[in-house]
């Protein structure tokens, strides 16, 4: 985006990469369908960037998930809403849109510089490590889009943390975001049911400072605790709870769409012959998972305790005792500080040095918040390296 914005004006761009094929990361977050933005109204959007809103709005308001949506049509690819508010290409994938992107880039003049790994500065001059040995690089302005730390096999190392601390850029350390919590299951329900789904389910949870969360949606038993969409988006609270108290107590809602009363009422009917699982099955279609979840929270006389067994399809407790490494999420959060940068994500201190992307310090759950703020981050810093440039 930084590229494109600075070429459409005639300006002759580079873009280095360390790996051998641009847009790697791109690549597999269309995966599993290219999830490009979101249409929930716009204040609702920015809401989903918390703590850094205030910081993002400006930037989104300039890019937003409209304009993102006309941008990829005028790289002839149409998009549509699902059932969820999410936006998607038609095809549903990636490629057809890097490949597209790609192609206008080269027509502008982009030059693209592949396997060229940055190593930091030499006096003014950029250093990278080549296939033909280490290049000095002269540049007018330079744009770093260099990634968070997740998935670091497609190139988002985080390695660029300690070339920026050394210069004293006060970089806030990289955490695991949209990340799997680790919990402790018996062997028995690890072996037989990892992989999965619980749905619908909601997630209750109250952290040290009394603020209450809760959110309805789909999660996936992992044979380390939970991953899945619902504990994605509250990634970072629960994130936060376990750096400050080493472990966060959630509250599993089995049945968000029944009330305690009548989850009392149906259990209390009489089963007859019907063991308990049958029971639970025919009056409340608890069956597979959440019954052996109900299991694992229980013992033998609670499961017989029609009351306790309610409340704990209402409130079923689970203790999260970590992240999932940062290398599995699917972002980061933490990054270089917004105090670093003026409004046109320049380093304050650093003329004509520009940061974009998941290098900066902002975080945002899945469904298209993530790539609508680092395309709309990278056409604000190409932008504004625009009109440093046009200055000097």
């Amino acid at each position: 985006m930084a590229a494109e914005a600075l070429s459409q004006a005639g300006v002759s761009v580079s873009v280095y990469d360390a790996m051998p094929s641009a847009g790697r990361k791109f690549l597999m977050a269309g995966k599993g369908g290219m999830n490009i933005t979101h249409s929930e109204p716009f204040e609702q959007f920015l809401s989903r960037y918390g703590q850094r809103r205030a910081e993002l709005e400006p930037i989104l308001s300039d890019f937003s998930p409209d304009a993102l949506r006309a941008w990829v049509q005028g790289l002839g690819i149409e998009t549509f809403v699902g059932t969820s508010g999410r936006v998607f290409p038609t095809e549903m994938k990636a490629a057809p849109l890097l490949r597209a992107w790609l192609h206008r880039l080269r027509s502008n003049g982009v030059q693209f510089r592949m396997r060229h790994r940055w190593l930091g500065w030499a006096e003014n001059d950029l250093r990278f490590d080549t296939p033909d040995g280490e290049r000095i690089i002269q540049a007018d302005a330079v744009i770093l889009a260099l990634g968070g730390g997740s998935w670091p096999q497609l190139g988002s190392t985080g390695i660029w943390q300690y070339l920026l601390t050394q210069l004293g850029i006060a970089v806030e350390p990289l955490k695991p975001a949209n990340c799997g919590f680790e919990t402790v299951w018996s062997d028995y329900f690890r072996e037989r049911f990892a992989g999965q789904p619980l749905k619908p389910v909601s997630i209750v949870f109250t952290n040290q400072n009394g603020e209450l969360f809760n959110q309805q949606g789909e999660l996936t038993i992992a044979e380390y605790g939970l991953e899945g969409g619902l504990i994605y988006a509250l990634s970072a609270p629960l994130r936060d709870e376990i750096a400050d108290t080493d472990s966060a107590l959630i509250q599993l809602d089995l049945l968000p769409d029944r009330s305690l009363a009548n989850i009392i009422a149906r259990l209390a009917t009489r089963r007859g012959k019907d063991s308990l699982s049958n029971h639970l099955r025919k009056r409340l279609g608890i069956s597979g998972a959440k019954a052996a979840l109900l299991r694992e929270a229980l013992s033998a006389a609670e499961m017989d305790d029609s009351t306790k067994l309610a409340k704990t399809l209402k409130a079923l407790p689970i203790t999260l005792t970590a992240t999932r490494p940062i290398a599995e999420a699917i972002s980061s959060a933490g990054g270089v500080s917004f105090k670093e940068l003026d409004q046109h994500l320049m380093l304050r201190n650093f003329p004509g040095l520009f940061v974009a992307g998941e290098m900066i310090d902002w975080e945002a759950p899945t469904g298209g918040y993530l790539l609508t703020a680092c395309l709309a981050t990278g056409r604000a810093a190409g932008l504004g390296a625009l009109a440093w440039l046009q200055q000097q």
